[in-house]
């Protein structure tokens, strides 16, 4: 058995592949699973990265070499989310964005309007929010944010949240699933602000209308005006018009010529 089966405990939530995967290629395997957690978000991180450092501890691995792989790992998994979004494109996440219940396009673009003021902190901050870290590379990719940018703030990113919790799973030993509990609990707190950010969104939507519909006019002035508008018609067409009431038909007033002034 080597240091790091022995090191994992039965409720450590690591998965044995994942254990497997560093015990056979040390630092690479630890990147590629990295890579895969962030193609596929439920794998946790929170336990691989940890994992990773205790390993180093143990001489399973070299702690730059993990920090190296880890980060590397991080980006690979990113710059795929990234061309995902890249050859989906604006127009069809825009489309289907549309067929969404609740969402409008307005929605889309107030969010690209955002994103294009704010995408580089969103993609820097975005690679230490659980959950966000994967899915933010989607949209910066739909945006086609230039690539060099979108590495950068990826990569500088990506290596301060692994090496926080690659030197916690270093310097705590044995004791490495520690970190894994205090990640899980922020976790479920990003997921719940999440969801009730959701049924915020939704509760507005559903309760409150969107602004911008017409106004109803009134019963009275919508019978006038098709009245007004024929009468306006007829007479520039020539028609006759009918004259007021009192006023015989065919009566005229007559016309009132100016008298010459006598000289």
């Amino acid at each position: 058995m080597t240091a790091i089966a022995a090191g994992v405990a039965a409720d450590s939530g690591a998965p044995q592949w994942i254990n497997s995967l560093m015990d056979t290629l040390g630092a690479p395997g630890a990147g590629i699973a990295i890579a895969l957690e962030n193609l596929f978000p439920p794998l946790p991180s929170e336990v691989i990265l940890p994992l990773a450092g205790f390993a180093a501890s143990t001489g399973q691995m070299n702690l730059f070499a993990a920090l190296l792989w880890t980060t590397a790992g991080s980006v690979i998994g990113a710059l795929a989310l990234y061309g995902v979004g890249a050859l989906l494109g604006r127009d069809s996440t825009v489309a289907v964005a549309a067929r969404l219940p609740l969402v409008k396009v307005a929605d889309i673009e107030r969010t690209e309007a955002w994103f294009a003021r704010h995408g580089t902190k969103a993609v820097f901050f975005g690679r230490m929010i659980p959950i966000f870290r994967s899915l933010i590379s989607v949209p910066a990719g739909v945006e086609r944010m230039r690539l060099p940018v979108f590495l950068g703030l990826t990569t500088l990113g990506s290596a301060i949240w692994n090496t926080v919790f690659v030197l916690a799973g270093y310097l705590l030993g044995e004791n490495w699933t520690e970190v894994s509990g205090y990640v899980s609990a922020y976790s479920k707190v990003v997921l719940v602000a999440a969801v009730l950010a959701v049924l915020l969104f939704a509760g507005i939507r559903l309760f409150r209308p969107g602004r911008g519909g017409r106004r109803r006019v009134p019963v009275e002035k919508e019978r006038d005006a098709p009245a007004a508008s024929s009468a306006g018609a007829a007479g520039a067409a020539g028609a006759p018009i009918e004259p007021p009431a009192g006023i015989p038909a065919g009566s005229a007033r007559p016309r009132r010529h100016p008298v010459p002034e006598e000289r």
